[in-house]
């Protein structure tokens, strides 16, 4: 601007009609100067929208005013968690796209679990003990820790959020046990989500205790008739649709055309859920878990599940990792670790 002013005040001061020439060329000068930064300012705005936002967690309030968290990665993807429950809700990718199940009639009204997304079951798989079905800890406020547990490390470039869990006098008066749950809630920087568990045996009266775990995964399929899952070939599986009768699977790939209730026993660490039609394959990698539930009610059984619409059962196929078939066993200052890795790609 001062080069302009200066370049301004030696121009030959002739006057042509209108008005002199140093006032058009301060008006030619002061235009060109509005479409300089102009175009700056535009260019900045495009490279900050085009840049990738930073990693973040949120606390916000879910449905029904709900406590809940946001994980954002800088791509784009995303995993909402509400604390009723410690209860994953959401999983979405960089491109915004769902890859959770989420009941229609799902009910964010404690003490009811939510349905869909990922429930955390524990202490009780099922009806497997004197607790109700699928134990407490869906059925629970947990509580945010902001320093990490010593024996967890922070992720290299991924947003996490610390969970815990420690019973309540209710909850020893019907499992009388103390413990204390952490959980960790890993969003990758790849979109990937990664649940990694510790729960630690804090009795003072030298009492073990045991249970049986799920992370009972809904995934949202294009239609459950479009679906294979892979790893559960030949291996032997408990089926709850017939008294957990033991069978020995006979095909290499599970396909589903009627309701499935099924538990398969020392399930290899990766098992896949390929769908034809979204032409996607999520993976789950699991560690600590040697079972494998995979659960669609069907068209009938949806119709006893007040909480499912009475279609939701096309669009949905529960792969869960977890340990059930040889419950868990724990004594007094010992601490169990279970973990597993959602990842989800493209498939041609």
């Amino acid at each position: 601007m001062i080069f302009l002013y200066g370049f301004v005040n030696n121009w030959p001061h002739s006057k042509v009609a209108g008005g002199s020439s140093q006032d058009s060329l301060i008006c030619i000068c002061f235009s060109a100067m509005i479409s300089y930064l102009l175009y700056v300012t535009i260019s900045i705005v495009l490279w900050m929208q085009l840049q990738p936002t930073l990693a973040s967690v949120e606390i916000t309030k879910g449905i029904n005013g709900l406590d809940k968290l946001v994980l954002r990665q800088i791509h784009g993807s995303t995993v909402e968690v509400y604390l009723y429950g410690a209860h994953v809700t959401s999983w979405k990718n960089d491109h915004g796209k769902e890859l959770l199940f989420l009941s229609s009639k799902a009910i964010f009204s404690p003490p009811t679990a939510i349905r869909g997304g990922i429930p955390i079951i524990f202490p009780q798989f099922s009806n497997l003990g004197p607790l109700r079905s699928h134990g407490f800890a869906r059925n629970r406020v947990w509580t945010m820790e902001n320093n990490s547990h010593p024996l967890q490390s922070k992720p290299i470039n991924g947003v996490f959020v610390d969970l815990l869990l420690k019973p309540t006098e209710d909850d020893l008066n019907i499992w009388p046990n103390r413990f204390e749950y952490r959980l960790r809630i890993t969003l990758g920087l790849k979109g990937d989500l990664i649940m990694t568990s510790r729960i630690k045996n804090t009795n003072t009266d030298k009492k073990q205790f045991n249970f049986t775990f799920a992370y009972h995964n809904y995934f949202r399929v294009s239609n459950i008739s479009e679906v294979r899952v892979e790893g559960l070939g030949k291996l032997d599986y408990l089926d709850n649709t017939q008294n957990r009768t033991r069978f020995t699977e006979t095909r290499d790939v599970i396909t589903i055309n009627s309701e499935i209730d099924r538990i398969y026993l020392s399930t290899p660490k990766k098992l896949a859920i390929l769908d034809h039609k979204k032409k996607q394959t999520v993976s789950i990698q699991k560690h600590g878990l040697p079972d494998a539930v995979v659960w669609n009610p069907w068209e009938e059984r949806s119709k006893t599940i007040v909480d499912l619409g009475p279609d939701d059962y096309k669009s949905m196929v529960a792969v869960e990792a977890s340990a059930i078939g040889k419950p868990v066993i724990l004594n007094p200052g010992q601490e169990w670790k279970a973990s597993q890795k959602l990842s989800a790609v493209t498939s041609h």
